[in-house]
């Protein structure tokens, strides 16, 4: 059975225009292996509320998708691995 999921992250904005873009690239074609993406959405570079890992400022990007209720598991795993995502958070969106 398919959900609906609110994937939100946050990623390191000094590691260049180039290496950001395929870095998001890499997550949508995580979620679209698994599943059907429905809307993205990059916020851009924002100052953050606090440092993280030193960094004053962080790279934005919001993706609506749909998948199996597996999927959310095996994708926050991934997102942790990748080293110049600084933070994520997935969201079951449907009722």
């Amino acid at each position: 059975m398919t959900r609906k999921y609110e994937l939100m992250y946050i990623l390191n904005p000094s590691i260049g225009d180039e290496a950001l873009t395929a870095l998001a690239e890499r997550i949508q074609a995580l979620i679209e292996a698994a599943g059907t993406i429905e809307t993205v959405d990059a916020w851009g570079k924002k100052r953050l509320a606090y440092e993280i890992n030193d960094q004053r400022d962080g790279y934005y990007g919001l993706i609506n998708f749909s998948a199996d209720a597996e999927f959310p598991r095996e994708l926050e795993r991934n997102l942790k691995n990748m080293d110049d995502v600084m933070r994520y958070l997935v969201v079951r969106t449907d009722d």
